[in-house]
């Protein structure tokens, strides 16, 4: 009797226990639930997300897409606290710097690289006017050196010889002045210089050589002939350049190629003498973009009277004067480029630290302009960025850098492993979902996803319908299962 008596007891317990644990967690999820029916109705949700993909934003409530539970409410408040909250202590053995977006005065003006060539519009060509053969070349090879008059070649003529012959036999004959004049204007047509014919009266003697001159100083740029080869009206023997004034032929880049004008100003250097500047104006803007450099030509004549520049030097300009302009600028260390945007790390008011996406304008010494995206004022980390320099970093480092007390080791630490109960229900080749417990470390609660498995061929005892101890770690593609103990049933 005494022991139904103490059976009947044991299971009242039992029932009173059962029914206390169940009206509690009706009371705990009542609560819970009006708590957060009575926030959702007193302040402004921003957007709905999944935990699990909090990248992904939904416009309204709901059951996620991605796996078996409901998308969350972010409100005004918690938006507002984005960011991630690095402690002191990390910061300073991490070397984190910060700077200031400041306005200074930038110059408007840009630097360049041109180079000199020889001033084609000045450049002048030596030709023959009648055919004849080289009787003597003076010139060597192209880039010699000549001055004013210099002789280039000597040319034998042999079809001036019948003419001139002609003209003294009138002469001596006592022919009249009409005859003579026509004789004269033959000879002018068939190309015989006026001073040969001024020397033919006066020395009665014909001749049949002619020298070609340099008709400026400066350098042969082309030499197309040799001794005794045989020249063409037309034909030219040699291109004179000049020196006293060259080309400076400027690559600008592409992104700058809109600030370009014909007329602006520039002042260039060069590296052996910094001290020597030569100036002048854009003549012109040349078109089209060079498809190796991604830049944009322009050209300008510039001074060279004293002859210390030669073509080919390499040449640094500033276009556009020395006008300033108030500018926002950060430091140029500041700036994450990705190819596809460029970012700097602010630091908000309460310490925390958001990636922003600006615009940014030309570089100046060490400081970039801001277009948009900054405020005067704003911090922003000017050291320490290869933490989150990319996308990956804001996922994965930066979450783990708000996780404790600093330390040294915490950037290199492996990610922290996880583990729960639940029951399987699929497994594939790439993956086993579980319908398991909840995950108080990630703030997870029991719900039904996929966990990725490290290999196909892991795992090969787990099958579906068991319940499973199991053990995960993130990784760059989610969750990976690092342990799965199927349970023992009714254990």
């Amino acid at each position: 009797m005494n022991k139904k008596l103490m059976t009947l007891a044991v299971i009242t317990a039992v029932a009173l226990l059962a029914s206390g644990y169940v009206a509690g967690t009706w009371h705990a999820n009542t609560t819970t639930a009006s708590t957060g029916n009575a926030k959702a109705a007193s302040q402004k949700v921003l957007y709905w997300h999944d935990p699990m993909m909090p990248n992904q934003h939904f416009d309204k409530p709901g059951k996620s897409p991605f796996m078996d539970m409901q998308l969350v409410p972010v409100f005004a408040d918690e938006g507002a606290s984005s960011g991630v909250k690095i402690d002191p202590g990390l910061q300073q053995n991490l070397g984190i710097r910060y700077a200031t977006a400041r306005h200074v005065d930038v110059a408007t003006s840009f630097e360049v690289v041109g180079t000199t060539q020889f001033d084609e519009s000045l450049a002048d060509v030596v030709q023959s006017r009648v055919t004849g053969y080289i009787d003597r070349l003076y010139a060597n090879a192209p880039m010699q050196r000549v001055s004013k008059g210099a002789p280039i070649a000597s040319l034998f003529v042999p079809d001036w010889l019948a003419p001139q012959e002609e003209y003294l036999a009138l002469r001596r004959g006592g022919m009249d002045n009409t005859l003579l004049a026509a004789s004269r204007e033959r000879m002018r047509v068939l190309s015989i210089p006026d001073a040969v014919v001024a020397d033919l009266e006066r020395t009665g003697r014909a001749q049949t050589h002619v020298t070609l001159s340099a008709p400026a100083a400066g350098v042969i740029t082309e030499l197309n002939v040799r001794d005794g080869a045989m020249v063409a009206p037309g034909q030219t023997l040699a291109k004179v350049a000049g020196l006293s004034t060259l080309w400076l032929v400027i690559d600008v880049p592409e992104a700058l190629a809109l600030q370009v004008k014909a007329g602006m100003s520039v002042d260039a250097v060069f590296a052996a003498d910094a001290s020597q500047h030569f100036t002048g104006r854009i003549r012109e803007v040349l078109p089209g973009i060079s498809a190796d450099s991604r830049t944009l030509q322009a050209r300008l004549a510039i001074d060279n009277k004293n002859l210390l520049l030669t073509p080919g030097m390499l040449m640094r300009a500033r276009i556009g004067g020395a006008t300033t302009a108030s500018r926002l600028v950060v430091p140029s260390e500041a700036v994450i480029t990705t190819g596809k945007r460029s970012i700097v790390i602010v630091k908000q008011a309460d310490g925390r630290l958001q990636p922003v996406t600006v615009t940014t304008g030309n570089d100046s010494a060490s400081d970039t302009e801001v277009l948009s995206g900054l405020s005067e004022g704003e911090q922003v980390v000017a050291s320490g960025q290869f933490l989150i320099d990319s996308e990956a970093s804001l996922k994965s480092v930066l979450p783990r850098l708000q996780a404790g007390p600093a330390s040294d080791a915490v950037a290199t630490a492996a990610p922290p492993t996880y583990e729960t109960t639940g029951k399987v229900e699929a497994v594939t080749s790439h993956d086993i979902t579980f319908s398991h417990q909840p995950v108080p470390a990630l703030g997870w609660g029991a719900m039904t996803m996929a966990f990725g498995k490290p290999s196909a061929t892991a795992f090969p005892d787990v099958k579906t319908g068991e319940t499973a101890h199991f053990a995960f770690k993130q990784s760059d593609d989610g969750y990976e299962l690092t342990k799965v103990e199927p349970m023992e049933a009714g254990k």
